[in-house]
């Protein structure tokens, strides 16, 4: 693979990041990949031949650097670098995939059809897989820092070693060559290293939250657009709620005829006729009484 399709595989990657991933781009191949072949390569050179120790015997020297250094800060951040950059072409290899679709379907129902609609955004399936590839790439980022903190006791250099590993005869002094633009050079990629950690956390919440929104947007409108239950009475005064949602629902309204009737209102007097024309006569002798006098004497004591 030569620099363009390179360079063009990760324009493409570039073409569905947010504005985290575009900076996690530059400072991966600007102050990652720049400074690891221009400057780091050569301070590190062949560390072997700089790891001087004060004794002749045989293979001493050999056994203490592999003891104190046994993968080099060059090879794992060239390793870190390859693991890192190779989530990315998972988005590569989606976008191709629904390139692939989008022609066949054009090629089966027409130029002017469309199997995407916006094929610039991610949804559906290359939303997980861009989401994926941000979760490996910070998996990758701290299992290495790890690593690198593991070996090398807090990413530490000293100028002077001591080993006494076999076949050394005692207790030996080892120095390291160039321990200070070493130790430098560790720290510039271990900090690069974390902010690119902190990138891709900010993006996984920005684009989850962003998602999140979206969805309880939709369904606000969903709300909105759906019309409120219509209401019918029938003569039992029994309410039937029409809505899209509730096909079928049946509630039983309090109305006149479900209250039990008072005492009042349930009672009717006897009719007496006797009564009736007993008061007609009183009436007829004494037009001057008032009808509640009539009531009283007509009833008797």
């Amino acid at each position: 693979m030569d620099w363009k399709t390179f360079q063009s595989l990760l324009s493409g990657v570039n073409k569905y990041s947010t504005a985290f991933g575009r900076i996690w781009l530059s400072i991966v191949f600007v102050f990652r990949v720049m400074v690891y072949v221009v400057a780091a390569e050569r301070v590190w050179g062949d560390e072997q031949k700089d790891f001087d120790c004060n004794t002749k015997q045989p293979g001493c020297a050999n056994v203490c650097y592999d003891y104190f250094f046994p993968i080099s800060h060059i090879r794992l951040w060239a390793l870190q670098l390859i693991f890192v950059t190779c989530p990315s072409f998972m988005v590569v290899m989606h976008v191709a995939y629904r390139d692939d679709r989008e022609r066949k379907y054009r090629v089966k129902h027409g130029e002017e059809t469309k199997l995407y609609n916006n094929t610039g955004k991610k949804h559906g399936g290359l939303w997980w897989t861009y989401v994926l590839s941000l979760f490996v790439k910070t998996a990758i980022e701290v299992a290495f820092l790890y690593i690198l903190h593991y070996i090398y006791d807090s990413f530490y250099l000293p100028r002077l070693v001591k080993c006494e590993v076999a076949p050394c005869p005692n207790l030996v002094d080892c120095y390291i060559g160039h321990p200070t633009e070493k130790k430098v050079f560790t720290y510039f990629m271990v900090g690069a290293s974390a902010l690119c950690i902190v990138l891709n956390i900010c993006e996984i919440i920005y684009l989850i939250s962003k998602r999140v929104m979206r969805c309880a947007n939709k369904c606000k409108q969903n709300h909105r657009r759906t019309p409120p239950p219509t209401v019918r009475l029938d003569d039992d005064h029994v309410a039937y709620h029409d809505s899209p949602r509730n096909n079928f629902q049946m509630t039983k309204m309090e109305g006149p005829r479900d209250r039990p009737p008072s005492f009042m209102s349930s009672y009717k007097p006897p009719y007496r006729p006797e009564m009736r024309k007993l008061k007609e006569e009183m009436r007829s002798s004494a037009p001057n009484l008032s009808s509640d006098t009539l009531e009283g004497e007509a009833k008797g004591p």
